[in-house]
């Protein structure tokens, strides 16, 4: 089924997912994870409520309980799987995707991530197999209203931004729930109505259309930084006082003053395996040891519990915290970002000049084409690079990493999209823009 993926549900409402999947999808969750009960958040997507009441149909003609949590940020309820120890957890959401979408994310206990290995190709195929069962007792609603326990979790990160000048664009999604708690009143809002079609722009900070509102913003106001959420506030990215757009990866090496200059904390860092190598470069003075290791919740997530992290992050805008029940929140990393630059601007240092400090390759920044042989363009990719040198590391578990002396790539298919994801760097431009039209001319014959 189109809407089944390597992390969550996600598709068109009305074509790759309907009411009645998702309906099955609620019947058959207590017969694949042997649950009882399930706690139920969602988005402010217009199918948003439509999906809800067909999955809580589901779930209780299972004879399973629903604990709804009502509107939420796909976090909040990552924190209420866990802080009140519910076994079981779907998100309503389609994240950042655009408004005619709409999914779910599922979590098991420990707030575990649940992916198509985990758990959703059993459900797959017995929703395309079997017809629902009803049983004789059926489970009940109960609400539970969590907000105001979560924003307190939240502030107890004790936000500091009073000296600075703010931007704020929440994409008219989810974040609105908690910004301006947060916040206050004095930073300049973008979007910061919840609206299911999105009106401002796509909920997609990466995609460079999305941030020209909150550049233009900062640019205009001269704002210290300005902060930009997705559709569901599990991810967010940065824009520096010049209005430059601040690649993701760079802020796993800037949390690092958080943790480790400001807390005194020693542990490991984990990232993905498209990371700059800036990050692991400026991590080594805090002595910690750093991780890398596959895109999505599904393994991050998984890796920091597993390693007992303190924290990580990814090139998509995702940082995941141990205090975090090793999962997401964008709203707890812009909190934590923001008390760094506030205390930088104290001490007279800019935003730019920290990401500067840390930044020291040219990048390609993600690349993405679209062939239909990815497997054979990857391999292809790799052999010349193999045959061609005797000195390097290797890296296979998500697509392939190449590091050499001076410079590094990585190939990958999309686990989302229908694309071969490329990335590089190199220690100047010279060097990678000659290996990089390498790479473009051998991808060139697979397009």
């Amino acid at each position: 089924m189109k809407a089944f993926k390597a992390y969550d549900i996600r598709g068109v409402w009305g074509k790759d997912l309907n009411p009645q999947i998702a309906y099955k999808i609620g019947n058959f969750v207590p017969k694949v994870f042997g649950v009882k009960q399930v706690l139920i958040g969602r988005d402010i997507r217009l199918s948003s409520d439509e999906i809800f009441q067909q999955l809580s149909d589901g779930l209780m003609d299972a004879g399973a309980d629903v604990i709804d949590a009502g509107l939420s940020t796909t976090p909040m309820i990552y924190w209420g799987t866990g802080k009140f120890n519910i076994e079981f957890s779907i998100m309503i959401t389609a994240s950042h995707n655009s408004s005619e979408y709409n999914g779910m994310k599922f979590s098991g206990r420990d707030v575990t991530p649940i992916g198509y290995d985990n758990g959703l190709n059993t459900l797959e195929k017995l929703i395309e197999d079997n017809t629902p069962q009803i049983k004789s007792e059926r489970g009940k609603v109960e609400q539970l209203d969590f907000k105001d326990q979560y924003f307190d979790f939240l502030n107890s990160y004790k936000p500091k931004c009073s000296n600075l000048k703010l931007a704020i664009d929440c994409s008219n999604g989810m974040s609105a729930l908690f910004t301006k708690r947060l916040f206050g009143e004095t930073p300049i809002y973008l979007n910061d109505k919840m609206d299911g079609t999105f009106p401002g722009h796509n909920p997609n900070p990466l995609e460079p259309v999305n941030q020209n509102q909150i550049k233009e913003c900062v640019i205009e106001n001269k704002c210290d930084i300005g902060v930009i959420y997705d559709g569901d506030a599990d991810r967010v990215m940065f824009i520096d006082e010049k209005g430059k757009f601040v690649s993701p990866d760079l802020i796993i090496a800037l949390l690092a003053k958080y943790f480790f200059e400001y807390r005194g904390e020693r542990g490991t860092v984990v990232q993905d395996i498209r990371t700059s190598k800036s990050v692991g470069d400026y991590l080594r003075k805090y002595d910690t040891e750093l991780v890398i290791w596959k895109v999505g919740r599904a393994f991050g997530a998984t890796k920091l519990k597993e390693v007992n992290g303190i924290y990580g992050g990814e090139l998509a805008g995702h940082y995941y915290f141990r205090d975090f029940y090793y999962s997401d929140s964008g709203l707890l990393a812009s909190v934590l970002v923001l008390n760094i630059v506030s205390k930088m601007k104290i001490e007279g240092v800019k935003f730019s000049q920290a990401i500067d400090e840390i930044s020291t390759y040219a990048n390609t920044g993600e690349v993405n084409f679209i062939i239909n042989n990815k497997q054979e363009a990857m391999d292809t990719v790799l052999k010349y690079f193999k045959d061609n040198n005797a000195d390097y590391k290797f890296f296979d578990f998500d697509g392939y990493r190449l590091e050499f002396k001076n410079w590094w790539f990585n190939i990958r298919p999309s686990n989302t999209e229908p694309y071969l994801r490329f990335l590089a760097e190199a220690e100047s431009e010279e060097l990678l823009e000659s290996k990089t039209n390498i790479i473009y001319d051998i991808l060139s014959k697979y397009e």
